[in-house]
């Protein structure tokens, strides 16, 4: 029981994924700032920002439902810190694992999407609704390019589970550079599940405040920051897993040390990603995905079917 609290609570849950996302934060904002040609924050401006939430008063508004409005944040902290579970860290079998948790870890990357959408419908706030509303939409479009990049591996591999996965990309060398299309696919499709620029379009700084997030304040504004920096950490091990499958046997220190490599790997690539572009109006955004990520992803489908058909032979 006190083993089963330890990884929930401490490692690799709540605690480490906290202070990780924390610093990737950091590291994301201070990058971005940089290819910007500007400063950026300080160290400890993202545990600086989440204390000082912490410490606000949690305003709800009167017309909103206010156990809907309260129960979300903790919701959707609770989905992604599960997701991570299933997630090979400095080797390649994860701390739970079966086969489906592909499936299982998709599906869980998914509620914090629906958490935003209900815990800003709820708040009953124009400007809350409409970044909802548009919430909603971008699921509905980068959710099939993602889904099929991720299942394109999987499909190679022969498995629906991660460890499984990771373990044949490290037995069968090159082949997973054969999923370099779902890879690029999977990182423009995190951006948007992110909602980081050019998919920015549910908050849009000058156009809808906040989005979803526009009522939310105090320690449920800080829960759901941390719940997208979590989220980020999550998805971006989540790609790395399936990926940048390489662990090259080197043992809990060195493996844990490559497993953060490859995710802040990643993390700069999103940063780069969002310095480059500007952001995109939604129905720009429905058409990229569904004309040019969607195809690419299905291609990658393709691929992998032909491979698979030769490793058979």
């Amino acid at each position: 029981m006190f083993k089963d609290l330890f990884y929930i609570l401490v490692f690799p849950g709540f605690a480490f994924l906290s202070l990780f996302a924390l610093a990737a934060e950091f590291y994301d904002r201070k990058l971005y700032a940089r290819l910007q040609n500007r400063v950026g924050p300080p160290w400890f401006q993202p545990l600086a920002d989440f204390i000082k939430l912490c410490a606000k008063e949690d305003v709800i508004p009167e017309a909103a439902n206010q156990n809907i409005f309260k129960v979300m944040p903790v919701f959707v902290l609770a989905s992604v810190v599960t997701a991570s579970f299933y997630i090979p860290l400095w080797n390649n079998t994860a701390l739970l694992s079966f086969n489906g948790d592909v499936i299982v870890v998709l599906y869980l990357l998914t509620i914090p999407t629906l958490g935003f959408f209900v815990g800003g419908w709820y708040s009953s706030s124009l400007f809350a609704r409409l970044g909802s509303v548009r919430t909603i939409t971008q699921l509905f479009t980068y959710e099939v390019p993602l889904f099929m990049g991720i299942l394109a591996s999987a499909l190679l591999a022969d498995t629906w589970s991660l460890s499984e996965l990771v373990s044949f990309y490290s037995q069968h060398g090159w082949l997973w550079l054969c999923n370099f299309v779902g890879f690029a696919v999977c990182l423009l499709a995190l951006l948007g599940k992110l909602e980081k620029t050019p998919f920015d379009i549910p908050e849009a700084e000058t156009e809808i405040v906040a989005g979803s997030f526009t009522e939310y304040s105090g320690r449920l504004l800080a829960f759901l920051r941390l719940s997208t920096d979590i989220e980020m950490i999550v998805g971006s091990a989540l790609l790395a897993a399936v990926f940048l499958p390489f662990s090259f046997n080197l043992g809990p220190g060195l493996g844990f040390i490559l497993f953060i490599s490859k995710v802040m790997f990643i993390v700069s690539l999103l940063s780069l990603a969002r310095t480059v572009a500007a952001r995109l109006r939604l129905d720009q955004m429905i058409t990229f995905c569904w004309k040019i990520l969607t195809p690419l992803a299905l291609l990658q489908v393709f691929i992998n079917l032909i491979l698979k058909a030769k490793l058979i032979r």
